[in-house]
């Protein structure tokens, strides 16, 4: 999967992209990580960027020119597949893990960043497909909400993490948030490990996360359960089935 993100500072992207997981996946080539200068673009002698509002207002916007012309020289460059052109920007739809699977059906995902007060509305018009946010607040730009979509969806792609097994069952990704989790020592500053998970029955240490995970979901997001009933549902009592007698049966057949 290749990513090419639209950025006045690459080395912040390239920073936080280049260690740990992404960083070996890109190594192995499993992830393609492009980082473009949109000032290489500008056309003004001072490599400018940004200019004025119109209709007045504080701050500076960044332009079109430059932005546009960098995403036409990313076009050229893509390989063929589908291609997702994304915009981070605090008016976008809120990311999520369903979003991260959505992105991670595409082939190329080009990702723009603004700066300042925001991108001239008609580039945003003619290039973008999508505006995302990573939540209800406001940052200084859009390299690090870049740099968490990219981490998010590359460690759903095969190859980057060890198994599939270590994304599903996680926090939010498995529809719940995920159970309290223990290593050695045993015992710490006074704190235990659950005597549980030290039993090796696999069925009752199984039962011990769902339940864990549900109480946690309940206290800090109950939201999830409501979307999720039959995880709740599951760690009810199992209702049980009468067994009908063959004498039963030719009783009700004589009503």
């Amino acid at each position: 999967m290749r990513f090419d993100v639209m950025t006045l500072f690459p080395g912040l992207v390239e920073g936080v992209l280049g260690e740990s997981i992404i960083g070996r996946a890109r190594k192995a080539g499993i992830i393609e990580l492009h980082t473009h200068n949109i000032r290489d673009f500008s056309t003004d002698k001072h490599r400018k960027t940004d200019d004025t509002p119109f209709g007045g207002g504080v701050g500076m916007v960044m332009s079109c020119q430059p932005i546009y012309d960098c995403f036409m020289n990313i076009k050229a460059e893509l390989p063929e597949g589908k291609t997702k052109v994304l915009y981070m920007s605090p008016k976008g739809r809120t990311f999520s893990h369903g979003v991260a699977r959505e992105l991670s059906e595409y082939d190329n995902v080009v990702i723009l960043c603004g700066h300042y007060e925001g991108v001239d509305q008609r580039v945003i018009d003619l290039i973008v497909d999508d505006e995302i946010s990573i939540g209800d607040y406001v940052l200084t730009g859009g390299e690090i909400p870049a740099c968490i979509v990219i981490d998010a969806v590359s460690r759903l792609k095969d190859g980057v993490l060890s198994s599939s097994e270590c994304y599903e069952n996680e926090s939010v990704a498995s529809g719940i948030l995920e159970y309290p989790q223990y290593t050695k020592p045993r015992s710490f500053m006074g704190l235990d490990v659950p005597e549980v998970l030290l039993s090796g029955d696999h069925k009752k240490i199984d039962r011990w996360r769902l339940e864990e995970a549900v109480k946690l979901t309940r206290e800090r997001r109950p939201d999830l359960l409501l979307q999720h009933p039959e995880i709740e549902e599951s760690l009810l009592p199992k209702k049980k089935k009468r067994k009908y007698k063959k004498t039963d049966l030719e009783q009700r057949d004589e009503f």
